[in-house]
């Protein structure tokens, strides 16, 4: 990519997909913003080939393969401009080392495996620079393909931060299997989360919290399909109780997630609609959450806004 003396690149290695950001800074009523220039995303199902704790061949392969084209894209950047991280599925792999030294072969560039904290707290900087509030407390829940990280914030800084290994793509193997759906296995998919829940339960509602923000590509596919289906209470982009559980029955009609005929539903989406549905039921059940607003893909505004920081700091 010519003139990238001004970008900034985020990638972003999940259990479902590989995504990257590019992105520059400008000045927007004279706050820093950024402004993205270039997404792109690989259904790579990283997950997918977690057999035990190991990622088989051929999910190294895709991982790999992915990997190199983000690498061509990424032709001329400094190294202090691209950041990289891969999530849940490599941090539970055993062989996270084989995977990463072939990927960083073919990216170019160093990548980091990030712990669950150091997700949450990226996630909720994006959120905090895209959303920025200095009076209300917000719980943000980011539902990713393999973990969901919860945080508690004010402003910019995060006051609660949790990772939980549950993810809409694990849930959908565990429970859901070739894409099949039931009252039973939709039930026991919830009450596993729930139980997940439950255990930080306590220290989230300490912090009384106002807004709930749905982060992750989870959230943001289930706000589309509720406002294209009409399935709200009305025609706001937020998530409801009332709206999750109209799409649950019209899943649980279809009985498997491939026959689901939906608008605003992407194919490549189906896989992970049940076991991302069941977590966010289960989150609004347990912390009490009404209405959930949408922000930005989170983890990687995160990524570009501390890459930016650090830039103007050495500059």
């Amino acid at each position: 990519m010519k003139g990238n003396d001004s970008l900034f690149a985020a990638i972003d290695l999940g259990s479902n997909a590989f995504r990257m950001t590019i992105g520059q800074p400008v000045l927007c009523e004279q706050r820093p913003m950024i402004q993205k220039v270039k997404s792109l995303r690989e259904p790579v199902r990283l997950a997918d080939g977690l057999h035990g704790d190991a990622l088989d061949n051929h999910a190294l392969e895709r991982g790999w393969q992915a990997l190199e084209r983000f690498g061509k894209r990424l032709r001329g950047f400094e190294e202090c401009r691209v950041r990289a991280v891969a999530t849940s599925a490599v941090r539970q792999a055993r062989n996270a080392a084989t995977f990463i030294a072939g990927a960083e072969e073919r990216l170019g560039f160093p990548i980091a495996i990030l712990s669950g904290q150091e997700e949450a707290r990226m996630v909720y900087a994006g959120v905090a620079h895209s959303m920025p509030c200095k009076k209300t407390t917000r719980l943000v829940v980011d539902i990713g393909g393999g973990s969901t990280e919860l945080i508690v914030g004010r402003a910019n800084q995060a006051l609660y931060s949790q990772s939980l290994a549950i993810g809409g793509g694990t849930f959908g193997t565990r429970y859901f299997a070739d894409g099949k759906v039931n009252s039973r296995n939709l039930q026991m998919a919830e009450q596993a989360a729930c139980l997940q829940f439950s255990s930080i339960a306590r220290s989230i509602g300490q912090h009384d919290w106002q807004v709930a923000i749905g982060s992750s590509g989870t959230a943001r596919m289930l706000a589309k399909v509720l406002k294209a289906n009409y399935f709200n209470d009305d025609d706001s982009d937020s998530i409801t109780y009332p709206g999750l559980l109209r799409l649950s029955l019209h899943l649980l009609q279809a009985g498997q997630a491939s026959r689901l005929k939906l608008a605003g539903l992407q194919p490549h989406k189906l896989g992970a609609l049940p076991g991302g549905l069941a977590i966010m039921l289960a989150a609004f059940k347990v912390f009490g959450i009404e209405r959930m607003t949408l922000s930005e893909p989170a983890l990687r505004l995160g990524l570009l806004h501390s890459l930016m920081r650090r830039h103007a700091r050495s500059a």
